[in-house]
């Protein structure tokens, strides 16, 4: 039956599994699709316009933002990042979901646009320690910037309640089970599927004919 797509926010501090986490999900259901982010920084080689990002002048940013064109948008570095609103209503209008990789901030902007259409999860450690450990163990960053993360984290994990649901991912398989859970909840709900009317109303012809 025919429902309407859902906007889908994963946000965690660095290291409590959400790219992986978010992975496994569009493997479980290849319709899911990362939202793809406007940037007025320039494009890197190899990089194609609509595939990693859209990339817009600051004057055509701008004029988007004012036109309402944006979902959420913020700068950072000196360039600015934000989330166009049109591929996100056309996916949800043919019954696809949008995944959204943004922090608490981004995320709020989105819940102001789009309202019960959004589905927001917060991914948090089982420990900070086990989050340190999890940091160090990708081998990729320095004493400093782990050190970075960590402070960054404290921040991230604050906002936690202003999700709909939490995970604690104390182990990446459980983790997944409970995601799909959710998704699989929200997209059942009633004023997701539109065609519940019509069907209920065929039900009732039917009974009016026996």
């Amino acid at each position: 039956m025919q429902r309407k797509g859902l906007l889908i926010i994963l946000s965690s501090p660095s290291g409590a599994g959400k790219s992986t986490l978010a992975r496994r999900l569009m493997l479980w259901d290849p319709s899911i699709r990362f939202s793809v982010s406007a940037t007025t920084r320039p494009a890197r080689p190899g990089e194609e316009d609509g595939r990693e990002y859209f990339f817009r002048s600051h004057d055509d940013f701008a004029a988007m933002v004012d036109r309402g064109e944006m979902l959420e948008h913020a700068e950072v570095f000196g360039h600015f990042y934000g989330s166009p609103r049109a591929p996100v209503e056309t996916a949800m209008a043919e019954g696809r979901d949008t995944l959204f990789d943004i922090d608490w901030q981004g995320g709020q902007q989105v819940k102001q646009a789009m309202g019960q259409d959004v589905v927001s999860i917060f991914i948090l450690p089982p420990s900070i320690d086990e989050l340190e450990r999890r940091l160090r163990r990708r081998g990729q960053d320095s004493d400093s910037v782990i050190a970075a993360r960590m402070a960054k984290s404290e921040a991230e994990i604050s906002h936690w309640a202003e999700y709909d649901y939490v995970l604690i991912n104390d182990g990446l398989d459980q983790a997944e089970t409970e995601l799909k859970t959710i998704l699989m909840a929200e997209r059942m709900r009633r004023d997701r599927r539109p065609g519940l009317s019509g069907f209920v109303r065929a039900l009732n012809e039917e009974f009016a004919r026996r």
